[in-house]
């Protein structure tokens, strides 16, 4: 069987944050029992049928030949798919991407938890392609410059087609800046359930809580304690789309102290209640 042909699956054993690597590969549309996190940007691209992911707080549907790209960082669950036919996904390092220098905007979307999706089908035939041959050739050294240069030159592509946001500001975010905000983000994904504020990420990263929550905001647009009722908020939010598990426990599961603040903090975010949230879902 070739490389092309080999199908693969989510692995609901797989550890938190374990990297992907450089990959491109065929995998078989499922529902994903858990949200996965890792620390690239991640391509999708379903050639028939379609994928809908619960992405931090939206849920996002990748249409049939339409190029899509998000930060596998942010929380991302399959919870619904159409057709049976292998969809492509490729995983670029984060470090990789930045070396790229791909637009301002484009990149600054991506840390903000955007899917950016391909306006139209128009790519499709092009993608299939490209995409086929990167999986071909992606275990082959002397290929591997040129799926680089592939790929670079696609997500450029797919910048030049991206139109930001009316407001949106092409501020550029230093690469010194981005690698302690990861940090502080993988920080915050692994203990959010726990009693942590800014000055406890702060401290975790070498960094004064000050000049922590600048950085911060700068790439991700809210502070840090913002950030972590955010994280709460979108573990509640899985936990009520894919489980029957109690509101009262799963407040307390998602780092909340006390149900009164659960609820508040719930519906600031979603405009809606955890059982008026869960009922839409059903």
């Amino acid at each position: 069987m070739s490389n092309s042909e080999i199908l693969n699956s989510f692995d609901e054993g797989r550890e938190a944050f374990k990297p992907y690597g450089l990959t491109c590969e065929l995998w078989t549309p499922s529902l994903m029992k858990k949200a996965d996190r890792h620390n690239e940007i991640e391509i999708n691209y379903c050639s028939g049928g379609s994928l809908t992911y619960l992405l931090q707080d939206k849920k996002i549907t990748i249409p049939k030949k339409r190029l899509a790209v998000f930060w596998g960082l942010v929380s991302h669950q399959i919870i619904r798919y159409e057709g049976e036919a292998p969809y492509f996904v490729c995983t670029i390092p984060f470090s990789l991407f930045l070396e790229w220098k791909l637009s301002n905007s484009f990149v600054d979307r991506i840390l903000k938890g955007e899917v950016l999706v391909e306006n139209s089908e128009a790519y499709a035939t092009y993608d299939e392609f490209l995409i086929g041959n990167w999986i071909q050739d992606i275990h082959n050294d002397d290929s591997l410059e040129v799926i680089l240069l592939e790929m670079r030159a696609r997500l450029s592509r797919l910048a030049i087609s991206s139109v930001p946001k009316e407001g949106d500001r092409d501020i550029p975010i230093h690469s010194n800046e981005i690698s302690q905000v990861e940090r502080m983000a993988i920080y915050i994904a692994r203990h959010y359930s726990q009693s942590i504020k800014a000055i406890d990420i702060g401290k975790a990263v070498g960094l004064h809580p000050d000049y922590a929550n600048t950085v911060f905001k700068k790439t991700f647009g809210s502070t840090i304690s913002q950030y972590i009722i955010e994280e709460r908020i979108s573990h509640a939010r899985r936990k009520l789309v894919t489980t029957d598990t109690s509101i009262t426990e799963i407040a307390f599961d998602s780092g909340f102290n006390s149900i009164s603040r659960f609820n508040a903090a719930f519906r600031r975010i979603n405009s809606c209640t955890p059982r008026e949230f869960r009922k839409g879902y059903k």
